[in-house]
């Protein structure tokens, strides 16, 4: 009966305890089912109104955060329309809310770049330089080929088995009640403590094929990478020459501007002094005024552009620093000569080295690799397994002599796993990786056409530009000519002012015209060597 009674107060004990864990389990879900809605206090309480900074947002526990920002009002109850329209009262202007976040001067901080000569005067092969080794994306490209380099190294150490050593130690103090004897409690201690330590190896020794085709994957993914890595210099080339071209017209526009308004300042000078000498009227003095300060309006315009070109210059670099810059060379920079390859034969050489058909082509090919490799999960994998192992014991019971126990054991086991049914997910896997083959595929041949088109356009833009250069040079001499006729003509009393002012405005008209249409030679002949995959250096520059 005594035996029984222990029982039941044991089981009793336990039921308790048990109780008591229930509870305490189902507080701490309570309570975090309420701090899961209570986090919302963090945003804005309605879609019309600002977020406002704690202050606390990254120290604070979100979901234990007080409401410190007021409840959306209840609409309230609609109200019959009055058949006269009321005016709507304006809303005051400090009630408007304030939408602003608050500043934070480390997101001011902008990198510095070195390498910049505050002292050296820049021509566009030392911009190209300074691009390739400054510019943000080159480093990204490159660090995009790193991590698919080394995904490659983590397929490839799959074929090495893996070892992990474990140590694992405990201590267990347990106290259980005796019957009463005699009115005194009793109870017997045992304590048990022990150490392992176990050294595995898993091996997977053979998978027909599953682990090459990721390989392969792996490595075609890391090709493009690299392929995409030269492409981004190819790339930062045309971009920062464009930028360069861009620039030194702008520069062509803004003196010719000036030039134009020298000109009209002569005119309005030559009929002053008609004025003076009773030749001239009113109406032509105001011409020649109006003439003179649109052509200061055309310069100050001139000058912003310039600016602008110059920014975007640098942004093409990728700098933070002003830099001296050499673009007045441009004007004088020989014009390329018309494409005379073949089309056909240009289309090839182009779709053999771009690199976004290389790339698109490598992607492909990694696609096909995925395919194999989901298609090898329907078959077995052999595998070996081995363990070494150590472990000591002591069991100490209160008033018996303690029992220590020490032993080791190793092993070695060699098996095979046959996948029999899993429902459907191999199927979907292959499914999705064919999908994927497809549609890279797709991909490659739309990045083929893609590039025969911008070879066909890069080519029509380079001989347009070239005859619009002709045409706009001949059309300066012609305007030329025409102005100093006109003012000439007016200077002697037999032309009229509107005639020179007209003359001054073509002439401008037509300058502005030919550098713009020198620059767009360059242009289109750099254009021509990126897209057929040949600008790859500053030294393949047309």
């Amino acid at each position: 009966m005594t035996h029984r009674h222990a029982l039941l107060h044991r089981a009793g004990s336990s039921v308790v305890a048990c109780g008591r864990t229930l509870a305490v389990v189902l507080v701490l879900v309570l309570v975090l089912a309420g701090c899961a809605s209570n986090a919302e206090h963090m945003t804005s309480p309605s879609p019309d109104q600002p977020w406002t900074p704690r202050g606390d947002e990254e120290t604070a526990l979100w979901s234990r955060a007080p409401t410190n920002q007021p409840a959306p009002e209840e609409p309230a109850p609609e109200e019959p329309i009055p058949e006269e329209p009321v005016p709507e009262e304006p809303i005051p202007e400090d009630s408007a809310a304030n939408f602003s976040i608050p500043a934070d001067s480390a997101r001011a901080q902008l990198p510095l770049t070195e390498g910049v000569d505050p002292q050296r005067t820049y021509r566009l092969p030392e911009l190209i330089d300074l691009a390739q080794r400054t510019n943000p994306a080159t480093r990204a490209a490159w660090q995009q080929a790193r991590q698919a380099a080394l995904a490659v190294g983590m397929v490839e150490a799959t074929y090495l088995p893996v070892i992990t050593a474990s140590a694992i130690g405990g201590y267990q103090d347990v106290t259980t009640p005796l019957p009463d004897v005699l009115g005194e409690s009793l109870s017997i201690d045992t304590t048990e403590q022990g150490t392992l330590g176990v050294v595995a190896l898993q091996w997977l020794l053979f998978d027909f094929g599953q682990r090459q085709a990721l390989s392969t994957a792996a490595k075609h993914t890391a090709i493009a990478a690299n392929i995409l890595f030269n492409g981004t210099h190819q790339e930062l080339i045309f971009e920062v020459s464009q930028a360069y071209y861009l620039y030194g017209a702008a520069i062509q526009r803004r003196r010719f501007a000036e030039t134009a308004l020298r000109n009209a300042e002569a005119v309005r000078t030559a009929v002053e002094a008609r004025q003076a000498q009773g030749l001239a009227t009113s109406v032509e003095t105001a011409q020649a005024r109006q003439a003179a300060v649109q052509a200061e309006l055309r310069r100050v315009q001139a000058d912003g552009e310039e600016r602008d070109a110059y920014q975007s210059l640098l942004a093409a670099v990728g700098v933070n620093a002003k830099l001296q810059v050499d673009a007045m060379s441009v004007a004088s920079r020989p014009l390329p000569e018309p494409a005379s390859a073949p089309l056909e034969a240009t289309i090839r050489r182009a779709l053999s080295q771009r690199p976004d058909v290389a790339a698109s082509y490598a992607a492909m090919q990694a696609s096909k690799a995925g395919v194999k490799a989901a298609q090898a999960g329907y078959l077995p994998k052999l595998y070996a397994g081995g363990n070494l192992a150590s472990g000591t014991g002591d069991f100490d019971v209160s008033g018996l002599p303690t029992i220590g126990q020490q032993g080791s054991g190793n092993g070695l086991l060699v098996g095979v796993t046959v996948p029999l049914y899993d429902a459907g997910l191999r199927e979907a896997q292959v499914r999705e990786a064919e999908s994927q083959a497809e549609m890279a595929a797709d991909e490659f041949h739309r990045v083929q056409t893609a590039a025969v088109t911008e070879i066909v356009a890069a080519r029509n833009a380079l001989r347009t530009a070239l005859e619009s250069h002709r045409a706009a040079t001949a059309l300066v001499e012609a305007a030329a000519t025409t102005y100093d006729a006109a003012l000439a003509a007016y200077r002697n009393g037999v032309g009229t002012v509107d005639a020179a002012t007209e003359a001054d405005t073509a002439l401008l008209d037509a300058r502005q015209a030919q550098a713009e249409a020198h620059a767009a030679t360059l242009i289109g002949a750099v254009n021509l060597a990126f897209v057929v995959g040949s600008l790859t250096s500053r030294n393949s520059l047309p």
